[in-house]
């Protein structure tokens, strides 16, 4: 009888102790699993405006940079990236290595530049976007084409180099 109690009293001993390390496991685990990004939700369907010689688009009605690419939104925050599949989010930090060479190398100032360039509504951008740029849309339109050849060169005097708005943040 000695040995069933005290069998039985192990067997307590070790089951508390799993409880015990296994919640503190999981208490580790699920630390900083949250992503610490400014919440930014568009009241409605944003406008977007493609910046020209690329196919990313931006929202110039806002001044957060969030900009439209392959089938992705990107953001990013305090020298990291996020993405989301929809404009108002969830957000995900991705590593940088995942960010499209095409967003690093966006002109610093072109939520500025482009400003004035035409809006084109959600409606048929969400509609349109992979077909224009399956048949190349944006390259017949000359202002697409000449606008993203000169500011490539205005930045290239400015800076030098042509870095882009987002490289070392």
């Amino acid at each position: 009888m000695k040995a069933g109690k005290s069998g039985l009293l192990m067997a307590g001993v070790i089951f508390l102790a799993l409880a015990i390390f296994s919640s503190q496991a999981y208490a580790g685990v699920s630390v900083g699993i949250g992503v610490n990004i400014p919440s930014f939700r568009f009241a409605a369907p944003p406008h977007l405006v493609v910046v020209p010689g690329t196919y990313a688009y931006f929202a110039p009605e806002t001044d957060v940079d969030i900009v439209f690419f392959n089938g992705y939104w990107y953001r990013t925050y305090e020298g990291r990236w996020f993405r989301a599949r929809g404009y108002n989010g969830p957000w995900g930090v991705i590593a940088p290595s995942r960010v499209p060479g095409v967003l690093i190398e966006l002109p610093r100032d072109y939520r500025h530049i482009y400003r004035e360039h035409p809006r084109i509504a959600y409606r048929d951008f969400n509609r349109n976007w992979r077909r224009w740029e399956r048949n190349k849309h944006w390259e017949r339109d000359e202002r697409w084409r000449e606008g993203r050849g000169r500011e490539r060169r205005d930045e290239r005097r400015e800076d030098g180099e042509g870095r882009g708005r987002h490289r070392g943040r």
